[in-house]
């Protein structure tokens, strides 16, 4: 397979463990295929044991290109700028705190190498706690475009820190843009309103550290008011229908607002997640 140059785009804060961060950025460069380029952005200030992780990569890794923001400006916006500095038009996405599996590059690759016609190629993820060999669950999207698309209606298609993107399709579909938790489920389903084509690997590409309570913090006002917004831009897009609004917004106002948190918790790894 011919080499595909590529982009990797990361953001750090001071909120991220400085270990972690180190673990995703080792992650990142010792691949089957490596990246061309890192673009991290330094979302606000930082304490000096994140700002040691960057001083080792930027000695270890010629393109580690660091863009730093005076302060803290939120996730959609730091992801917009690090996709904007990106030099090259394949850009994959990767967290502060996750592990890429060694070929995960590679997997990718091979699917725009095949099928050229792809603006984005994510994977499964596996969700651990502490250390990788502790899944405690596991998210499967599906692979092929038509049953991406449909899912849409529904669901996030993607697991945002599995995606390899075309940066010319992100820029056309109007870029990163602030949405509370869902900057990226937002992009997707502005770029299946330009007929982007998406492919999922089928295959666990990352591995993505919880805390125990992740589960059941996915709730409060603030996070069903930005989901049924979301829902809201579908069906006045005409993507969905009145009858799949009205179900994609009654399912999360009983999951988000409801339920209590240790019950939202295990409806999250019973019914949204595998075990």
């Amino acid at each position: 397979m011919e080499k595909i140059p590529f982009s990797v785009a990361m953001c750090v804060y001071k909120g991220d463990k400085a270990e972690w961060f180190d673990e995703a950025l080792a992650s990142v460069i010792n691949q089957t295929v490596v990246p061309d380029e890192i673009v991290l952005v330094v979302d606000g200030p930082v304490p000096e044991s994140i700002d040691d992780v960057i001083g080792k990569y930027e000695g270890i890794f010629e393109n580690f290109n660091v863009v730093r923001l005076h302060q803290n400006v939120g996730h959609g916006i730091a992801r917009r700028v690090g996709m904007e500095r990106c030099k090259h038009n394949l850009v994959a996405l990767m967290d502060s705190d996750d592990i890429s599996v060694a070929d995960r590059f590679e997997q990718q690759l091979e699917i725009f190498f095949k099928m050229p016609e792809v603006s984005a190629v994510g994977g499964n993820i596996e969700e651990f706690i502490d250390t990788v060999d502790n899944v405690v669950a596991k998210r499967n999207v599906p692979k092929d475009d038509a049953d991406i698309k449909e899912y849409l209606k529904k669901r996030c298609p993607f697991n945002q820190m599995t995606v390899l993107l075309k940066k010319e399709e992100v820029l056309k579909a109007g870029g990163y843009v602030d949405w509370y938790c869902d900057e990226d489920y937002y992009l997707w389903i502005r770029m299946y309103e330009n007929n982007c084509v998406f492919a999922n690997t089928g295959t666990t590409l990352v591995n993505v550290r919880v805390g125990k309570e992740m589960y059941q913090r996915r709730g409060g006002i603030k996070y069903f008011e930005s989901e049924a917004k979301l829902q809201k831009y579908m069906y006045d897009k005409k993507i969905i229908g009145f009858a799949t609004f009205i179900s994609n917004v009654t399912k999360r106002f009983i999951v988000q607002l409801l339920l209590p948190n240790k019950i939202r918790g295990f409806v999250f790894q019973k019914f949204a997640r595998e075990r």
